[in-house]
C-alpha cells in the first residue's frame, strides 16, 4: 500500500479527524529520515499496536549544534517512502521548515534534570530543539501513541519526562536498539563511514559489552573498567571518547558500581562521525 504523502498540516488534520471519528487509535513514528532497520522497527511496533500509523519526516533545524552537519544530513524522501511501502503506513508527513517553525516563531520547550549531562553537556541546546519539534509533532499530528528507539536513550527519558510534565495525552513507547550483525547500532550516520570503518567501529559495542559484565559481576569502581575500556576504544582507531558512562536507568545520576538498575552510554568519533550507543547493566548483586 502505498502512503498518502502530505506536507500540508491542514490536510493531516483532516486526516486525523476521520480517524478520531471512527474511533481509531493513532501511533507516530518521529524520523528524520534515511530511514533503516531501526526506524522500520518502530513501525512494525506502531502498525502491532495502533488502528493507524503517521511517519514524519523533518529534517529539525534547531537540533543541530553545527551548520555543517545540519547541510550533510541526507534527505532521501523517495527512497524513505519506497522502504515504508511494505508496512502499509497510513501517512507520510513532510512539513517544511516554515510549516514547523513559521516567520516570528518564538517558543521554546526545555526540560531539565535529564538533560544536563551527556548530551546535554556536549550538545549545548540540542535538547531544547529535539523537546520542541516532539512537542510539535505531537501536536500536529494528535497521536496517541509514538515510538522511539532505545539507542538515544537519553530523548526518550526526555520525551517520556516532557510528555509527563505537560500532561499530553500521548503513550511514549520505548523500542529496542536494532544491530548491524557486527553490534554496531544502526544510524543513519553509519552511511558516512568508509567500510573499514565500519568494521572497526563495532569495537564499541564489543567494549561496552565487557565493561557491563565485569562491573555487574563483581565489586570493581567503575574508574579502573572505564579505563581499560577507553583504551581499547582508542586501539581500535576512534577519536574523542567524549563520554562512557556508568549512570543511574531511571535518573541518569553517575555510579560507581550498579547498585541498582544501570545504563552504560557512550560517545565516540570515528572517521569524523560521532557515534552514540547505550547498553542496560544488571544491578550488581554483590
Amino acid at each position: 500500500m502505498t502512503a498518502l504523502i502530505l506536507s500540508d498540516l491542514s490536510d493531516l488534520r483532516a486526516l486525523r479527524q476521520t480517524w478520531a471519528r471512527a474511533g481509531e487509535v493513532v501511533g507516530l513514528v518521529p524520523t528524520m529520515g534515511a530511514l533503516h532497520a531501526g526506524h522500520l522497527s518502530l513501525v512494525e511496533a506502531a502498525k502491532e499496536q495502533c488502528d493507524r500509523v503517521v511517519v514524519t519526516i523533518f529534517v529539525n533545524p534547531r537540533q543541530f549544534n553545527k551548520a555543517e552537519d545540519l547541510e550533510n544530513y541526507p534527505r532521501t524522501e523517495q527512497e524513505d517512502a519506497q522502504k515504508l511501502a511494505p508496512y502499509g503506513v497510513d501517512a507520510i508527513f513532510v512539513p517544511q521548515p516554515d510549516e514547523v517553525y513559521p516567520k516570528g516563531y518564538a517558543t521554546n520547550i526545555s526540560v531539565g534534570g535529564v538533560t544536563d549531562v551527556l548530551e546535554g553537556a556536549f550538545r549545548p541546546g540540542h535538547f531544547d530543539g529535539v523537546a520542541t519539534v516532539v512537542a510539535k509533532l505531537f501536536l500536529m499530528t494528535g497521536a496517541d501513541k509514538a515510538y522511539f528507539g532505545q539507542k538515544d536513550y537519553q530523548q526518550l527519558m526526555l520525551v517520556t519526562r516532557m510528555a509527563r510534565d505537560l500532561n499530553m495525552a500521548v503513550d511514549v513507547v520505548g523500542c529496542p536498539t536494532v544491530r548491524e550483525a557486527s553490534g554496531l547500532a544502526m544510524s543513519s550516520r553509519n552511511l558516512r563511514l568508509s567500510p573499514e570503518a565500519l568494521d572497526r567501529a563495532a569495537t564499541l559495542n564489543r567494549v561496552m559489552r565487557e565493561a557491563a559484565e565485569r562491573a555487574s559481576q563483581n565489586s570493581t569502581p567503575w574508574q579502573p573498567l572505564r579505563d581499560d575500556a577507553l583504551s581499547q576504544i582508542t586501539a581500535a582507531g576512534f577519536g574523542e571518547v567524549e563520554y562512557f558512562d556508568l549512570r543511574c536507568a531511571e535518573t541518569l545520576e553517575a555510579l560507581e558500581t550498579p547498585d541498582r538498575p544501570a545504563r552504560l552510554l557512550a560517545a565516540a568519533w570515528m572517521e569524523g562521525v560521532r557515534l552514540i550507543d547505550n547498553i542496560a547493566v544488571p544491578a550488581n548483586k554483590i
